[in-house]
């Protein structure tokens, strides 16, 4: 059967632990220290989503203010996008927003039903600033899956990842019943409407 290519992004401010999370989770391995991303990086992993292989590309991308820019480029195409915050430093969660705002604007989907999937990393410390019920509210005042993870002891990540490839695969699913359904409605002349397939 053939697989599915779905591509997922994950986003948000530098040190949130995006590198660590990937790394976690491809690799099940951890370091405490990472160059911070240049850019953007893709990984691969194949899996499998409600009984159907897909290959995640998983674009790991570089937050630090002169990447932004560049960073919408990596919007197309997108399945799922997953933003991720440190429960220790409160200002990356509020940074989230921002981020959100950036994929709906330029990811060029007509539809607000792109599925993100919020992260809440490093549970392994305990200076936490922002509480499970805090980023859970906000979350679900945007119709987003919210998730708490770490990194470093792995906990939570593989059902995290699971979550996104789960939903990633629904849109992408969703997108090609679109384009197959406008693909075959008829013109008033009886002439064929040019679908996003075409």
């Amino acid at each position: 059967m053939r697989q599915t290519d779905l591509k997922i992004v994950i986003l948000g401010a530098l040190g949130v632990g995006k590198t660590s999370l990937l790394h976690r989770y491809i690799h099940d391995v951890f370091y405490e220290d990472y160059r911070c991303t240049l850019g953007a990086s893709v990984q691969h992993k194949s899996v499998n989503v409600e009984g159907h292989t897909a290959r995640l590309q998983l674009w790991d991308t570089g937050a630090q203010e002169r990447f932004r820019s560049m960073v919408s480029v990596f919007y197309k195409g997108l399945d799922s996008c997953i933003l991720t915050f440190d429960l220790t430093d409160r200002d990356t969660f509020v940074e989230l927003e921002s981020w959100r705002q950036s994929v709906l604007d330029q990811s060029r989907t007509s539809d607000a039903g792109l599925p993100f999937i919020v992260l809440g990393n490093k549970t392994d410390v305990k200076d936490r600033q922002v509480s499970r019920e805090e980023a859970r509210a906000w979350c679900e005042d945007r119709n987003m899956v919210y998730l708490e993870v770490s990194a470093k002891d792995g906990v939570g990540v593989q059902q995290a990842f699971a979550t996104a490839a789960g939903q990633a695969l629904g849109w992408h699913r969703e997108k090609l019943l679109s384009c197959m359904t406008d693909s075959v409605k008829l013109e008033a002349d009886g002439g064929r409407k040019k679908g996003c397939c075409a």
